[in-house]
């Protein structure tokens, strides 16, 4: 039987990787060796950072409600828990877009939570 010594499978494995780290800093985009554990460490960063990004904007939301809730004399934690006493059920990204682009309607529901 004959030997199979996997030179194209091998070739384009390494090509793969190469393409993958193109535009990295110094020998990592060129030395396999290098190349394979900038591309490993690059992809569990950018897992990590898919997370972190929903935190951030989670955090954004708090913070645009926060503010625009002080405008009319009240603190966002008196605000969350009034609306959740009167059942509005609006998520803190849809208060903050209202708070944002609509705060004459942000107004109105800010007065009718205070009642």
């Amino acid at each position: 039987m004959s030997r199979v010594k996997r030179g194209r499978t091998h070739t384009t494995k390494r090509r793969k990787l190469l393409k993958q780290a193109k535009g990295y800093y110094g020998s990592r985009k060129n030395l396999v060796k290098h190349a394979k554990t900038a591309v490993k460490k690059a992809g569990q960063r950018a897992y990590d950072h898919r997370k972190l990004k929903k935190r951030d904007q989670a955090a954004r939301f708090n913070i645009k409600i926060n503010a625009a809730v002080r405008l009319h004399g009240m603190s966002y934690s008196t605000f969350m828990g009034a609306l959740k006493k009167k059942n509005v059920m609006l998520d803190r990204k849809v208060l903050s877009q209202l708070a944002e682009r609509y705060p004459a309607v942000f107004e109105k529901l800010v007065a009718e939570v205070k009642k």
